[in-house]
């Protein structure tokens, strides 16, 4: 994974997008070409934690990048990664009349089908970011309802293989995961996948579930993490299923008075916190998301249905790893919160 490989990738998307509105909009001497061809278009954007937060930071920058590359009005709604705050923001949000919605699927799909179902039947296009709601998806893609982020399940899957094999764990080894099972739809699916992916190698298990009050503000679960380490003091691998969680894995190593490179550490996404903690060795291995995407895309989804009636596009936006290979490439980025 390079700067170089995403960059063109991003630019070939926006000029791919540039050019179908250059094409259409021959009839009006190329306006939409060279405006802001999304304007009046109103949108309710969902970033997911809490204001300013790790991750939640990231999809909002992309947000306003789309905000002020394509000219909508965008609303934005923090939930502090709370699944219920967000249905009740939903709620909130298609009361104000709005032409689409860009939401997580962290409910789930039973929570979240009605308000689906109302949204569309009042006019509002909805898609999904980060994670997805497979079969609502299917239902209304027709209608605009697309999916940007990653395979979650796979994803989970694929960071505990790589972790067994970078790490060089051998079957009867003991991993702490820490993550989000219990959380309903595809969000769950991940841990599920990081768990399995263990266990399809062998390695021992130990799971706990993230309290609500460590999800909000992960620097309140040193404690913790300090007790289930040191309940289990032969752990070889941690995973944190959450960015704000991997983030705070110096933190958490320090707090559990463990150095750094004792136990292989891995999670999910990038941050500037993430990346220092890569490159002070106490954090090993992070899948990258890039939730820069996970904002920009869902606002260009919801203008181009609106607009020109285009179907749900569905994005894997899951672009590598990173380690301490190659995390000088992408900590300027984190630095900046693109990355």
């Amino acid at each position: 994974m390079s700067i170089k490989k995403a960059k063109v990738g991003f630019a070939a998307l926006v000029i791919a997008a540039s050019s179908f509105v250059a094409i259409t909009s021959a009839t009006t001497a190329n306006a939409a070409a060279t405006t802001q061809w999304c304007k009046g278009v109103k949108i309710a954007a969902f970033p997911g934690g809490p204001q300013g937060g790790v991750f939640a930071n990231n999809v909002y920058n992309g947000y306003r990048q789309a905000e002020k590359d394509l000219g909508p009005t965008v609303k934005y709604y923090f939930s502090d990664w709370d699944p219920a705050k967000m249905v009740t923001q939903w709620k909130e949000a298609i009361a104000t009349k709005p032409n689409g919605i860009a939401m997580y699927g962290f409910m789930g799909p039973e929570a979240a089908k009605p308000l689906v179902e109302d949204s569309f039947k009042k006019g509002i296009i909805v898609t999904t970011l980060n994670t997805s709601l497979v079969d609502l998806q299917a239902q209304y893609s027709t209608k605009g309802f697309g999916y940007v982020g990653a395979v979650n399940y796979k994803a989970g899957v694929d960071l505990a293989l790589e972790m067994v094999k970078r790490g060089k764990l051998a079957a009867g080894d003991s991993a702490f995961v820490w993550g989000l099972k219990g959380q309903g739809g595809d969000r769950g699916q991940r841990t599920v996948g990081v768990i399995e992916g263990f266990e399809k190698a062998k390695i021992k298990v130990i799971y706990q579930e993230i309290d609500q009050a460590t999800n909000t503000t992960p620097a309140s679960g040193g404690p913790t993490f300090a007790g289930i380490m040191a309940k289990n003091p032969g752990v070889k691998a941690v995973v944190t299923d959450h960015g704000g969680l991997t983030s705070t894995a110096a933190t958490y190593m320090k707090a559990a008075n463990l150095k750094a490179g004792s136990v292989y550490f891995g999670g999910f996404d990038v941050s500037p916190a993430t990346t220092a903690a890569i490159e002070s060795g106490f954090l090993q291995l992070v899948i990258d998301q890039q939730p820069f995407l996970q904002g920009y895309l869902p606002i260009l989804q919801i203008c181009l249905t609106k607009k020109y009636g285009f179907s749900g596009l569905d994005v894997n936006t899951a672009g590598g790893f990173v380690d301490a290979s190659n995390v000088k490439i992408v900590a300027p980025l984190a630095k900046v919160e693109i990355r």
